[in-house]
């Protein structure tokens, strides 16, 4: 069984730090990391791109240990993401499974992904790369621009600041500044710094789990778009990761194939697939409810919620 940064040890860790109550299952068919989070109307079980599974069997064996879990810690509802799209195929033939009633639900981590191949020699690597981009990486110090790398949790206020400029126009929300200070002090976390005299214009955090680089989160002042700082920023973390003995670079996320042009991430799937690489989709999030009535009033409260943030 292939196991996601998100269903590892080192993602559990991460959640603990962040003062979270996790709990894990590994079988012979099946393995979970399992969140408990809290509503008003009481408690779910969430599993980010998980259970972990191999098989069919595996997979409902999986979904009747959590049912027993939810059951224990009284959660309401269970929000599944498995990435095995084929096994999963179960949760979209039926309406409900060992007594659950399963829905479809607004997907919380990306169902299809941009993967950029990292094998071969850095040459023909380079000539996978988007040439327009390369050229401005290659002229950075001519232009002013430098990249640097930091593990200091402090310098997370570099990113959520380049965000906030970004969330106002765009009226989206962010993280506090204490989860990306809490992301950045796991091994797996590096933030790259993007500066032209000394001012931060773009920043990046990475996730390097096993053969892959996660490319969670970025951002850039507006101002330097014309600079391509995410370009010359996104070139770097790809060579870097190749140097570094990584596979695969995971650009995190692109809109579903027959998106509208108007979809939230038109515009960032349209640049990540100016870079050579394949699309991989996954599941999606699906609920399995425990308690129909507690579940109807936070899918309610959840509505209202983004129709008030909306009205903002």
């Amino acid at each position: 069984m292939q196991t996601s940064l998100l269903q590892s040890k080192k993602w559990q860790k991460l959640q603990d730090d962040l003062g979270e109550t996790t709990f894990t299952a590994n079988e012979d068919d099946f393995s979970y990391l399992a969140i408990l989070k809290n509503t008003p109307f009481g408690k779910y079980l969430y599993l980010p791109y998980g259970p972990v599974y191999d098989t069919e069997k595996g997979f409902k064996n999986a979904l009747r240990d959590l049912s027993n879990l939810a059951e224990r810690n009284q959660a309401f509802f269970i929000r599944i993401e498995p990435q095995d799209k084929e096994n999963a195929k179960l949760l979209t033939k039926k309406a409900s499974f060992a007594g659950l009633t399963i829905k479809k639900t607004k997907d919380l981590n990306p169902a299809e992904t941009w993967v950029i191949d990292l094998s071969g020699s850095d040459d023909d690597l380079k000539k996978r790369l988007p040439s327009r981009l390369l050229r401005y990486w290659r002229a950075m110090d001519k232009n002013g621009f430098k990249i640097e790398t930091s593990k200091n949790p402090e310098d997370a206020k570099y990113l959520l600041d380049l965000q906030k400029k970004l969330a106002k126009k765009k009226k989206i929300s962010t993280v506090s500044e204490s989860y990306y200070k809490t992301q950045l002090k796991q091994d797996f976390a590096t933030l790259y710094l993007v500066k032209k005299d000394d001012k931060v214009v773009a920043a990046g955090l990475v996730f390097d789990f096993k053969n892959t680089r996660y490319n969670l989160q970025g951002a850039q002042d507006e101002e330097y778009r014309k600079f391509h700082a995410t370009g010359i920023l996104t070139i770097q973390l790809i060579l870097d990761a190749k140097a570094k003995g990584l596979k695969i670079f995971d650009c995190w996320g692109i809109a579903p194939e027959n998106a509208p042009k108007n979809h939230p991430w038109a515009g960032f799937t349209a640049f990540k697939k100016t870079f050579e690489g394949r699309e991989v989709d996954y599941c999606g999030d699906y609920d399995l409810i425990l308690s129909k009535r507690k579940y109807r009033l936070y899918k309610g409260f959840r509505k209202v919620n983004r129709l008030i943030r909306k009205a903002k």
